[in-house]
């Protein structure tokens, strides 16, 4: 079973599923552009990812670099579920209806929900 990232753990990995490999210092970099945070606190952070399973390390050269561990899309499904199991009781239905009544969708968005959804049903 994977283990499930922190959110602090989920930013890193955002950052490495974009990037595929980086050091700790590509990640603190680009981590302190949006919060504040130390640099030992994102190595602290990245050593308990890989102790985790979380990333991969590669230790060949000075400076390690670091690569995810785990799939992206199977990460955020694991995610998603047990957000729908926790926070909604299991009902899609009902976390579709809170994210379309808060995030006031552009017509754009709409087509491509209405897509998605007709798609759904044609593979039933």
């Amino acid at each position: 079973m994977q283990a499930k990232p922190t959110e602090s753990e989920l930013e890193i990995l955002s950052i490495l599923w974009e990037l595929k490999t980086a050091t700790v210092r590509d990640i603190h970099e680009r981590l302190a552009l949006t919060k504040d945070t130390g640099y030992t606190t994102t190595l602290k952070i990245m050593q308990i990812m890989h102790a985790k399973g979380l990333l991969l390390r590669d230790e060949q050269n000075r400076t390690h670099v670091y690569r995810p561990a785990v799939d992206e899309q199977v990460t955020r499904k694991g995610l998603v579920s047990d957000f729908v199991a926790t926070a909604f009781g299991g009902s899609a239905k009902n976390l579709v209806m809170q994210a379309l009544g808060q995030a006031k969708p552009s017509l754009e968005e709409l087509d491509e929900i209405r897509a998605f959804l007709n798609q759904l049903e044609k593979d039933q």
